[in-house]
């Protein structure tokens, strides 16, 4: 692994962390005893930190470093493998992403991680409606969810259910709605959207650049993506 591609990863998982926390890059550099501008660099991908300064940045937002070893690409392979062969209107109707985005209402929103990815033609898998909704329209959110009887995912017991529905309570940002499962990422500030057509809808859509440093898991989808693509290995029935 390129340091690059390490320090890229780091700047991912600390952003998405601090952003669970609801944390802004100031408050964390206090409680990490850094500057607000050395965080901003970390979460920018800008330079490879110490382990000792990951270590520091997590453990003052309550999470632990670990390190895993895997194989280099199989089990992407075996993903993308798996994700393709299905056409795009299809899959949209199966992640119930219309009826998602029609109960959301006017609340602000931005389809994110994965899903945007999806929408701007990768075939990669997605099994959640995923969006970016901001912190303080986190009452709008909950409304959303309460007349959609969602259940809130509880990593404890690996159930849906038994914990508050509120985005600001513990947990998972992740619900079964009536429509479907949505994940939220909640942010301080919406990325800027590009529009994004399928048939006659259009979905305010993350660029796949704002995508691949907020999610580390699609991130890596994508860059074996396109890699296949460049080997002429792309699956069956992905984008051309």
């Amino acid at each position: 692994m390129t340091e690059s591609r390490l320090a890229g990863q780091v700047a991912r998982a600390v952003r998405h962390e601090r952003e669970r926390a609801g944390l802004t890059q100031q408050a964390l550099a206090g409680r990490a005893g850094l500057s607000q501008a050395a965080v901003a660099r970390i979460e920018r991908g800008d330079r490879l930190p110490s382990l000792t300064t990951v270590e520091r940045l997590l453990g003052a937002l309550g999470r632990q470093l670990r390190i895993e070893v895997e194989p280099l690409d199989s089990h992407l392979d075996a993903t993308l493998d798996e994700a393709s062969g299905t056409a795009l209107p299809e899959r949209i109707e199966d992640l119930g992403l219309n009826r998602i985005v029609d109960a959301l209402g006017d609340l602000p929103y931005v389809l994110a991680g994965g899903t945007a990815a999806l929408l701007q033609g990768a075939p990669l898998p997605v099994d959640a409606v995923e969006v970016a909704v901001r912190w303080r329209d986190s009452p709008r959110l909950t409304a959303f969810l309460e007349r959609s009887r969602a259940q809130r995912w509880n990593a404890r017991w690996e159930v849906w259910g038994g914990v508050h529905p509120e985005p600001e309570e513990p947990g998972e940002h992740r619900w079964l709605t009536r429509y479907g499962e949505l994940r939220a990422r909640m942010c301080e500030d919406l990325p800027e959207p590009v529009e994004v057509r399928v048939g006659d809808r259009t979905y305010p859509v993350e660029p796949l650049v704002e995508v691949e440093v907020a999610d580390r898991r699609t991130a890596e989808l994508l860059r074996r993506y396109r890699q296949r693509r460049a080997e002429g290995a792309t699956p069956a029935g992905s984008a051309g």
